[in-house]
């Protein structure tokens, strides 16, 4: 359960900095130079997912609830939601990324919490919920430092995230779900 919290903590705690420490960042990436700030910015991150992953056989199953089975039907409708969220923050922004703001954060959120609505065991709410703490904690932040929103671009960007979103959505829970998190959905 060690390595599953350390690296917990590692990849949030180096997010949670650089969306918070925005000056002490701003100075590390001008005594660095933003190449190598980016490149030690990136493994750690990657450590501590590589940690995540490696600690989560081990990390505690204990279910603490169980959710109706339904849930599952919730949480598949979340999910293609927030697919779609996340490839319009990457994206060229459309109406989707100016409405929502930061369309990154939303999906991190729904991801969050469509996960804690049909995982109840210790594991998943530490990971779940962690990430859900961090995004609204992160939105909190690039609120208060009036980060810049998305201009509203033309349809064809929202289409284009919708159904590459989609597509993903689907790869993901048709094929990829079991290998990434060992559990099958369909």
């Amino acid at each position: 359960m060690s390595i599953f919290i350390l690296g917990l903590i590692l990849f949030l705690g180096i997010h949670l900095l650089a969306a918070v420490f925005r000056k002490q960042r701003a100075s590390l990436i001008e005594r660095l130079g933003a190449g190598l700030y980016r490149g030690l910015y990136s493994v750690v991150s990657l450590a501590g997912f590589v940690m995540i992953i490696m600690g989560w056989p081990d990390a505690d199953a204990t279910a603490l609830y169980v959710t109706p089975p339904f849930f599952r039907h919730i949480t598949y409708a979340l999910m293609a939601v927030a697919m779609i969220l996340l490839v319009a923050a990457y994206a060229p922004a459309g109406r989707i990324a100016a409405a929502v703001k930061h369309p990154m954060l939303a999906g991190v959120k729904i991801w969050a919490f469509a996960h804690l609505l049909v995982n109840g065991e210790v594991r998943s709410i530490l990971l779940f919920g962690a990430f859900l703490v961090f995004a609204v904690g992160d939105r909190i932040a690039v609120k208060r430092r009036n980060a810049p929103t998305p201009v509203a671009g033309p349809v064809r960007n929202d289409i284009i995230a919708i159904v590459i979103g989609l597509a993903a959505y689907a790869l993901i829970a048709l094929t990829l779900h079991r290998s990434i998190a060992g559990v099958a959905l369909f």
